[in-house]
C-alpha cells in the first residue's frame, strides 16, 4: 500500500509583525502554531524509529498562509503531490496542548466519519475519553488546513487540546482557554513560557502518531459517515481514481 498516503498537517506561519504596535510587535505564534510544527516534527521522528515501517507512506506537509485563509493547504488540495483519491486522511495539529495531561481529548468534526472509533479506542488505551468539539457555534471545522483536504473529498481529523485537565478543578479547562483567546490568541503576547507543562502535548502527539500508523496499516480507508457533506466528493474520487 506504499503508493497510498497518510498525511500530517501543521501551518508554520503567523502574522509577522505590526510596526503600528507599542511593546513587542512581533507575533511570535508559539502556540498558534509553533507547537503544532514541532508536533509534526517529533511525529516524524518517532515515524523513523519505529521497527516497522507503516505499510501505506507517510507526508508530512508543513504548510503556509492558514492565517491569511488557508492558501497553503488549499493550494496543496488543488494541486496535491501524491492523487487525493490514495490520501487515505488529513491528521491536522493547530495549537497544541501547553497546560499539562488532560483526561480528555476533544476531536472537531466528531461523528462525521469512521475515525471516530478509532480515536476513541486509541483514547480508551491511554485511559482517556474524546469529547466533541466544546465550542461548535465558532465552526473550527471549517478554520484549519484540514478543511481544504476535507471539501476535497479526504476523510479529516482535527483535534483540539482537552478540556478536563487532570488535577485541576473541573472548570479550569474552559476557563483558561478563554483566557488564552482574549489575551494571546493571534497577539504578539502568543510567545513560550517557563510555565508551560508539554506532558499533555507528548499524549496527545502519541495519540496522533498511533492514529496515523493504525491508518497507514488498514487496508480500509476511513470513510466519511452517512449525511456527511463531504462524502459524495471522496465517493465520486474514489471511482474516478483522481
Amino acid at each position: 500500500m506504499r503508493d497510498s498516503y497518510v498525511v500530517y498537517i501543521a501551518h508554520w506561519d503567523h502574522l509577522g509583525m505590526d510596526t503600528r504596535l507599542m511593546g513587542d510587535k512581533i507575533y511570535n505564534g508559539a502556540v498558534d502554531n509553533a507547537t503544532g510544527v514541532a508536533a509534526l516534527l517529533e511525529i516524524a521522528r518517532a515515524y523513523k524509529q519505529l521497527g516497522t515501517p507503516p505499510r501505506r507512506s507517510i507526508l508530512f506537509l508543513a504548510v503556509t498562509a492558514e492565517e491569511q485563509g488557508l492558501l497553503g493547504s488549499q493550494y496543496y488540495g488543488e494541486h496535491p503531490l501524491y492523487p487525493l483519491a490514495r490520501t487515505a486522511v488529513a491528521i491536522n495539529m493547530d495549537a497544541m496542548n501547553v497546560l499539562g495531561r488532560t483526561s480528555d481529548l476533544v476531536m472537531i468534526g466528531k461523528g462525521s466519519s469512521t475515525l471516530d472509533e478509532m480515536v476513541e479506542a486509541i483514547a480508551r488505551e491511554q485511559g482517556r475519553t474524546v469529547k466533541p468539539d466544546a465550542e461548535p457555534e465558532k465552526g473550527f471545522f471549517y478554520r484549519s488546513d484540514h478543511f481544504n483536504f476535507a471539501k476535497q473529498g479526504v476523510p479529516s481529523f482535527f483535534p483540539e487540546p482537552g478540556i478536563d485537565f487532570v488535577g485541576r478543578p473541573p472548570n479550569w479547562g474552559m476557563d483558561m482557554r478563554r483566557r488564552y483567546t482574549e489575551e494571546d490568541y493571534h497577539k504578539p503576547s502568543d510567545q513560550v513560557r517557563a510555565d508551560w507543562d508539554l506532558s499533555g502535548a507528548v499524549e496527545d502527539s502519541q495519540l496522533f502518531l498511533l492514529l496515523g500508523y493504525r491508518v497507514a496499516n488498514d487496508p480500509a480507508l476511513p470513510e466519511w459517515k452517512p449525511g456527511t457533506e463531504f462524502k459524495a466528493k471522496r465517493e465520486a474520487m474514489l471511482r474516478s481514481g483522481n
